[in-house]
Formats: C-alpha cells, structure tokens, sequence
C-alpha cells in the first residue's frame, strides 16, 4: 500500500472525530505543493527548476498541456514538480494560502489567467505576475484581487534564462500582506551578492515592483545601445579587428567597466560558427525590442523628466530596422569623411563610462519621480543593491549608487555626489573629444551624444529656453516667467501691438 493512504488509514483507525479529521487534513496538506507556477516557456519552466532545487515541491500548468508532458519528462523528471491538464486540479494542489505565480505574456494573457483562478482561489492566496507588465495594469489588477479579498504582487524579474534557472534579481510589489507569504521562497531562489544578502527586496505598493523592473529594462536598452557604439568606434574609426576588441573588453571588464553586458560582449565578440567565421559579422543589423524600452520613454514623458540617453537608444532600434531605407540612403549620401585623430582606447573607455553613468542617473531620477507621484517611497539604494547580481544590468559601479542614496536618500541627482562628480569631470576631455572625432568621420553616436548633450545642459545655469518661452508667448500667449521678478509669477506681452490682454493658463506637461 502506498505510504499516504496506509497514513490515512492508520489515522481513521486510530483517532476518532474532529482530532482525526484534523491530522487528516493536515497530512494532506503536507502533500501539497509549495507554490503553482502557470506559463512553461523559457523562464517559467527554469524558475520552477531553481525554485524545486531549494527544496520546495512545485505545480505547473501550462494551456498547451504537450508542453507540460514535455517538461515533466525531461527537466523535470524526478524532480519534486507536479504536472496538471485542469487549472482547477492545479489549484487544488496547492498549500494554503496558494501561492499561484503567472509568467505568460504582458497584456491580455495576464487578465485571463487571473479571471480563470479567481473563482477557484480563497480569501488570502496570492497571484503573482512575473512577466513584464505595465505598472499601471499592475495597479488594477492589485485592487481588483484586493476586493476579492486575494492577494497580488507584480515581481519584476531580471536575469533572463541564466538567471531564472541559478537566480535573478526580483523586484516584486503589490499587496504588502503579501510578502510575507512569498518572502522565504522568493529570496531563497534569488541571486545573492557578494555578502550573501539576496538580491531581492519589496518595492512597494501598487504597480512599483514591475515600474523599477521598467526602468532596469530601460538602462538596459542605454547600456546595450552605448556599448555597439564604442564597438562602432572601434571598428570603424580604429580599425580594431574582433579579437582585439573582445580583447580589450575583457581588460575593461576587470575594472570600472565591469558588468554582465561587457562580459558576455566581449565573449560574443571572439565566437566562431561552424564555418570558423565569426559570427558577430554574419548577424544582420536590425535589433528587435519587446517594449519595456519605450514604456520607461512613454513614463518618463508622462513625468515630465529627461530621459534622452534611452530614448536615443529606443529610436536607433527603430532605425535599425529600416533595414532596406538605410542601404538605399547609404547609396545617395555618400560618406566622406573628414581627416580625425584615431581615438585611444582610453578616450573609447572614458565615454563609454561616463555615458553609462547619464543612463543610470536618468533611470535612477525616473525611480525618484515616480516615487512622489503615485506615493511609493521607493528605496532608491535598495534597488541599486539588488541589482547588484542576478540582473542583465549589474554592474561593478552599483555599489557606489547605493552608497550615494544610502548617504542622501534626497539627492537630487546621482550626478551630484561626489564621487559621481569626480568621475565625470574626470572623463569629460575623452568624452566630448571622442564624440567630436566621431562626428568629422561621419560615425553616428547617438548615445553617446544624448549622453553628452544632457550632461552640458544639465551642468548650464542658462539655457536658451527663454527664447522657446519667448515664441510660446509670441505666438500663443502662454506667459513666461521674469528673470528679475519672483519665481512663480507670470507674464503675457503683447508683442506685436495688435494681441489682447488675455492669456493662455499655464500648465506644465
């Protein structure tokens, strides 16, 4: 007989009533699983792997259920991991309180999978999103599962398959009740620093956990956008080869520079296909992107912030892939070059470093912003410490920003600590100098020149915006501001002699 039915009976013969009820049913209980993980692609299926191997039994289901069979008999064969063709059955099998986790696409799969589990879920279970969904979506649907009387966290999680499977950085939000419940596992599957501490902290409430996961994926887009410009550099100004390069990224990935991008860059760099060719020159130039880049651009406009670096690196995605225009551009604009001093390797590194420190800073200002809208109280060091490892954008320099809030949680600016400062002000004649060479020899650098261009307005006491006000005035009477009266009180002139008195309201997008 098996060993959980002989229990069973060995405790109806053996206690009486409600006390043999209750072992009965904690038994049963015991037998459940853990958590319940809903979407086998490539993350779902390696998260329940790393969640399995820390000692937890874990229920999967997946719509096409071929897919579960699969995963049951080969990753998942032997393992404490439980298949199921019904969601109903699926949820059954869960420990209370459930712990039911989603990693299907944004958008409307989500919303379908909670109609479906709502129904079978009791007062205190918590549904967690993992995908990449928009934090204001997030939002609804934690006041939707609030008024169920369920749980909801939106867990941003980072680090890609690798990640999932040996752990990521998480990023999760939503209902505070909730953490408690999901606290051990979540930071037990997750990456951990150096120290040992995991990287995962809660966010907040709301649609916070997957706005930061926003904004990691928006600096991500600026790393990954700067770093194929100093290859560019590279290759077409320096005329370095791709051993070389990748050469001079593993040197760079010992010190400043180090971070997950500039590693695996520097492998994907030397790799050869089957031909022996390297395969970096046979990969046609059109990058794709999923969307993450330009929510953090579409927030940071709602916001009112700069976030130019990103966005330069949004829209050259964009560019890329006009693949046939830009060869037929190519044809009419013929590039000649003016005469420019190959740059040095360290002019190359300085830019790149200091470009890289305006992407962070402007993602970090994003965090901060959004923080004060929507009543957050975003921990802006934690989220730098959990960044730290596990993520694609964790990097040697973390450290120093969560140090930076950690000291001055009100910094008005990454840029304005001092060691920031310092760094800059350091790499400022390689940088503008790199990105003037690249401008006589007809190299595009977008981002490095966003970068550039935010760092001089940023650092300009007047900029020629009281023009632009100027022209609003002019033309649409909507007031300026003096700069010989008080803040805060405005102004119409009536310039041409033949306008009215009467002015447009002043608001701010």
């Amino acid at each position: 007989m098996d060993s959980y039915l002989f229990n069973l009976v060995y405790l109806k013969l053996n206690f009486s009533g409600s006390e043999a009820q209750t072992q009965i049913t904690m038994e049963i209980e015991e037998k459940k699983s853990d958590i319940g993980l809903i979407g086998l692609a490539v993350m779902g299926e390696n998260l329940v792997l790393n969640i399995e191997s820390k000692g937890y039994r874990v229920s999967v289901f997946n719509r096409t259920y071929s897919v579960t069979e699969n995963f049951l008999a080969t990753r998942a064969l032997g393992k404490n991991i439980t298949g199921f063709q019904e969601i109903k059955s699926f949820v059954e099998s869960l420990a209370k309180p459930r712990k039911v986790m989603i990693m299907v696409r944004a958008g409307r799969a989500v919303d379908e999978v909670i109609d479906a589990l709502v129904p079978l879920l009791d007062k205190g279970d918590v549904i967690i999103d993992g995908g990449n969904s928009d934090h204001t979506d997030t939002a609804r649907r934690v006041k939707y599962a609030e008024s169920k009387s369920l749980l909801y966290v939106g867990a941003g999680i980072s680090g890609g398959e690798e990640g999932a499977l040996k752990g990521p950085s998480i990023m999760p939000g939503g209902s505070n009740e909730a953490w408690f419940i999901i606290k051990d596992i979540f930071r037990e599957i997750a990456a951990k620093y150096d120290d040992g501490s995991p990287c995962c902290e809660w966010i907040g409430g709301g649609g916070s956990g997957h706005f930061v996961k926003m904004v990691h994926n928006g600096i991500e887009y600026g790393d990954m956008q700067l770093i194929s410009e100093a290859y560019s550099v590279m290759k077409g100004m320096s005329n370095m080869d791709n051993e070389s390069i990748s050469h001079l990224f593993n040197k760079w990935n010992e010190g400043k520079l180090q971070s997950y991008l500039i590693e695996i860059t520097a492998n994907i760099l030397k790799y050869r296909d089957s031909n022996g060719d390297y395969l970096i020159d046979k990969i046609l130039d059109r990058a794709g992107q999923k969307g993450t880049g330009k929510l953090s651009v579409f927030n940071a406009m709602e916001l009112g912030l700069p976030l130019n670096l990103i966005s330069a690196a949004v829209f050259e995605r964009s560019l890329s892939s006009e693949k046939d225009l830009r060869v037929k551009a190519s044809q009419i604009f013929k590039r000649v070059p003016g005469n420019f001093a190959k740059p040095e390797p360290q002019e190359i590194h300085d830019s790149l470093y200091a470009s890289k420190l305006i992407s962070y800073a402007q993602g970090f200002n994003l965090l901060k912003r959004a923080s004060e809208e929507f009543g957050w109280s975003l921990n802006l060091a934690s989220i730098a410490a959990i960044w730290r490892n596990g993520c694609i954008i964790r990097s040697a320099f973390l450290n120093k920003i969560s140090e930076a809030y950690s000291k001055s949680p009100d910094l008005e600016n990454m840029l304005l600590y001092k060691y920031f400062t310092e760094e800059i002000m350091s790499s400022l004649a390689s940088w503008s100098s790199l990105t003037a060479k690249a401008a006589i020899a007809g190299l595009s650098l977008p981002a490095f020149s966003s970068a550039l261009n935010y760092f001089y307005s940023l650092s300009t006491e007047t900029l020629p915006a009281n023009l632009i006000q100027a022209q609003r005035d002019y033309f649409g009477a909507h007031t300026f501001e003096r700069s010989d009266r008080r803040r805060g009180e405005f102004f119409h002139e009536n310039w041409t002699g033949e306008g009215g008195e009467t002015s447009s309201h002043t608001y701010s997008v």
